[in-house]
């Protein structure tokens, strides 16, 4: 039995006005279902439901982040970030309704271009980070409901929350671990996925330009379809980030040409101050390196579609 169904979240059941139609994903303080909306303004749309763990639901501390990461979310309205619809309490239970994105992961993406050994075209490398550029260009000058600037930071920007739509969308999701300006910029733990965690993060130091260095690192991914940093274990990625110890772009992928490699060197600098300033610096240096004609919604979505078939589309 899975634990979906183990916790009562099987298709069928109907969970305030929503009822659930597959499984998502489950993580360890909530889990995620595809649900059908049965009343209120958007009735008969399919949707993200993200639920708290029912055994979680009278522990202060995660009531409090899942509610924080609500509030947060609801305050993005970018048309290339994941659209939060609806927070509330069910049952005693937390809940956040997200627009639910009709496609693939850029994870599920890059996994499938290994395992058929399909390079990701150039073009459509620098044009989906150019996209996630100003999706956080924009969340990072996202402000309170006063008028505040919130000084938000994502913190696990990585392929699993790119949301990739049937229509070639690119949309950045789940700012479950995202965090808000705070004294020093300091953090007590490490929050993201390793590949993806920038020097500084690795001392407790959390700004705005870690995101960027995410970008980066899934840029080069898609470039070369292998991680820049890697090891066996968490610590030996790590000593790879800390030593600046990577493949360059001219020697893993020479066709990307010179200007892109020198914007992935200084993207991955171990020292903060030689990199981009912010997500619209980084973007406009990548803008003059992919051809518009080829960098677009319909062409990532025809390389979808490709990657996957139509069954197996269906299917995801």
């Amino acid at each position: 039995m899975s634990p979906f169904a183990q916790a009562g979240w099987h298709p069928g059941r109907v969970f305030g006005q929503y009822e659930v139609i597959a499984p998502l994903g489950r993580g360890g303080m909530a889990e995620v279902v595809r649900a059908r909306t049965l009343a209120g303004p958007w009735s008969g749309q399919m949707v993200a439901l993200k639920r708290l763990l029912p055994e979680l639901a009278q522990v202060p501390t995660y009531v409090q982040r899942f509610a924080r990461e609500g509030d947060l979310a609801t305050t993005l309205h970018s048309p290339n970030i994941v659209q939060t619809l609806e927070v509330g309490l069910f049952e005693g239970i937390c809940f956040i309704v997200m627009e639910w994105v009709d496609g693939r992961d850029l994870a599920q993406v890059l996994r499938k271009c290994r395992q058929r050994h399909i390079p990701v075209p150039v073009d459509f490398a620098v044009y989906l980070a150019h996209v996630l550029l100003g999706a956080l260009d924009y969340a990072h000058h996202a402000t309170s409901p006063k008028g505040e600037p919130l000084g938000l930071v994502h913190c696990d920007v990585s392929p699993s929350n790119v949301l990739i739509s049937r229509g070639g969308e690119v949309k950045l999701g789940d700012f479950g671990i995202a965090r808000v300006r705070s004294p020093g910029g300091k953090e007590a733990q490490l929050a993201g996925k390793p590949y993806y965690l920038a020097p500084e993060v690795l001392a407790g130091e959390v700004s705005q330009g870690v995101d960027l260095w995410a970008v980066a690192v899934m840029l080069y991914e898609l470039l070369t379809l292998q991680r820049p940093f890697q090891g066996r274990d968490p610590e030996s990625v790590f000593s790879a980030i800390e030593a600046g110890r990577w493949r360059p772009l001219r020697e893993a992928r020479p066709e990307a040409g010179p200007a892109l490699d020198a914007a992935l060197r200084r993207a991955l600098d171990p020292e903060p101050s030689r990199r981009f300033g912010s997500a619209a610096e980084f973007s406009q240096a990548l803008e003059a390196l992919y051809d518009e004609r080829v960098g677009t919604p319909l062409a990532i979505a025809a390389l979808v579609r490709g990657l996957f078939g139509a069954t197996e589309e269906a299917e995801g």
